[in-house]
């Protein structure tokens, strides 16, 4: 399922009720659907606890003790029975009325090693436990998962609304809780896309570096970058979005629609600068003359995402962080790209290049 809960503990009794709270807890969070605990109900099963000392003083081990029981309890095949070129196993095994109570298990005889024959009630002890159908391990841990899917908001919301419940309950001792699902897989994706977003910040910087002969040029092109993802997380906080995996591809798409803008203001701007114009005519013609593209390509790719950022629809949850980012991060660095980018144009070109030529 999107979101689960796995409890680890080796306490079966302690680690059912804790999940069987959590399933409560989930069940009552908006947007949680199909919330359900993998362990089914627990039956009624007869535990045998062997006094270790006792079989190993008459020559038996578990091993022995155990075959013996389940043989007269379930049966053994003795032999084969063959018909008409057909072969059925032939069981043998206690008659139904002396293995149906735990006194009928007490009374089943066990052969020692000395050929003597000793009761189960005198080398162990028997009582009724109840037990759930099936126990799952994980890592070689006990382990019971609430499960549950999530309609109508984002899986971070409700991951965070479960967290913040269960951060009010008292665990107890020796009980672990893990999330698993999508949670997870979300969290190896955010790994994953932060490594790709240095790449390509990385990468879109050494192309520049190397079209435009210059390691000034591309860093003041890529100075609008911090401020896109500045308009990412403010557009998100004010509509109440989640930053989710798909909000970081947004945020890797922005990078090269920002360095875009930028690179068109610059790149004109240096082109002024060959034919000779002084900085401040060369920055103030570029931005006059670049403006309109500048614009052009923003207010497109706004409108473009618009319907994704406002969609109601099956799914939309999924894809509101895809536009929202776009548009508000869009927003930001636009900005920046005509106001920042030339005045730290200017910076550099006044005293790196400066210091360059003494």
């Amino acid at each position: 399922k999107q979101l689960e809960v796995d409890i680890i503990g080796h306490d079966l009794e302690k680690t059912t009720a804790l999940a069987r709270n959590i399933e409560g807890k989930l069940k009552a969070i908006p947007g949680a659907v199909d919330v359900a605990v993998d362990r089914g109900r627990e039956r009624p099963e007869l535990e045998i606890v062997l006094d270790r000392d006792k079989i190993a003083s008459l020559g038996l081990n578990t091993a022995m003790v155990a075959n013996t029981i389940r043989h007269c309890i379930y049966g053994m095949v003795a032999t084969t029975y063959r018909e008409e070129g057909e072969e059925y196993d032939v069981f043998i095994r206690y008659k139904p009325d002396f293995r149906h109570s735990i006194v009928d298990v007490e009374n089943i005889s066990v052969p020692t090693m000395t050929g003597k024959m000793v009761k189960v009630k005198d080398i162990a002890t028997i009582r009724e436990v109840l037990y759930p159908p099936e126990i799952k391990r994980k890592n070689q841990e006990r382990v019971v998962t609430v499960g549950a899917n999530v309609t109508g908001r984002a899986l971070g919301d409700v991951t965070a609304d479960l967290k913040a419940e269960i951060a009010k309950m008292q665990i107890p001792d020796g009980i672990e809780i893990e999330y698993s699902g999508q949670v997870e897989q979300q969290s190896e994706s955010f790994r994953d896309l932060g490594l790709f977003l240095i790449l390509s910040i990385f990468l879109v910087y050494m192309i520049m570096a190397s079209q435009f002969e210059s390691l000034l040029d591309p860093f003041v092109i890529m100075f609008s970058l911090p401020f896109a993802l500045v308009g990412v997380a403010w557009g998100l906080f004010l509509t109440g979005t989640s930053l989710s995996a798909i909000a970081f591809l947004a945020i890797i798409m922005l990078m090269g629609i920002v360095v875009k803008n930028a690179i068109v203001l610059v790149d004109y701007t240096n082109i002024l600068r060959a034919r000779e114009y002084d900085l401040h005519n060369a920055i103030v013609t570029a931005g006059g003359n670049r403006l309109r593209p500048v614009l052009m390509t923003a207010i497109t790719t706004i409108l473009g995402m618009l319907p994704l950022a406002i969609s109601t629809g099956e799914g939309s949850e999924m894809w509101q962080p895809l536009g929202i980012s776009v548009i508000f991060g869009l927003l930001v660095s636009t900005l920046v790209t005509l106001v920042l980018v030339p005045v730290m144009y200017s910076i550099f070109e006044t005293r790196f290049k400066k210091a360059e030529w003494e």
